[in-house]
């Protein structure tokens, strides 16, 4: 009888881990989508304050692309594949390259964030163009078409 309690206690203990694993899983796909999501409004505001020339607007928004891109290799723990994520297994594979194109996209938001502080027309629009490009060089080589699940 007590091995049936003890078995049962550790099949419950297993069970336990098992679903707190996929749950932190879960937990770390949505913060890194969130972020993400984050960085695609924050560069739809970028190119709506051009259009107006309201740089303090586009200052602000390139300083969060900035901050969050610091984040991103964080958001990218080793074996966080399984659920809904369009992250590539090339994440993992080349986790050194992944870490430079999050620092590029931190240095072009910051360039992009200084050319608007100063007021430079033609510097934003080459900084907002050179951003852009880091971050598609980035999705074109480590995010799916389609999520995973």
């Amino acid at each position: 009888m007590g091995w049936k309690i003890l078995s049962g206690a550790l099949c419950g203990l297993f069970a336990m881990i098992l679903s707190s694993d996929v749950l932190a899983q879960a937990d770390i796909i949505e913060k890194r989508q969130k972020a993400m999501k984050g960085n695609s409004a924050a560069n739809k505001a970028i190119k709506s304050a051009i259009g107006s020339k309201d740089y303090a607007t586009v200052e602000a928004k390139a300083k969060d692309i900035m901050g969050t891109a610091d984040q991103i290799p964080k958001l990218f723990p080793k074996d966080s594949t399984k659920g809904k994520t369009k992250a590539k297994a090339e994440i993992w594979e080349n986790s050194d390259d992944f870490a430079k194109r999050a620092k590029a996209l931190s240095k072009a938001a910051g360039e992009l964030a200084a050319a608007a502080k100063a007021g430079n027309d033609a510097d934003v629009g080459v900084k907002v163009k050179a951003m852009g490009d880091t971050c598609g060089a980035c999705h074109k080589q480590f995010r799916a078409k389609s999520y995973s699940e």
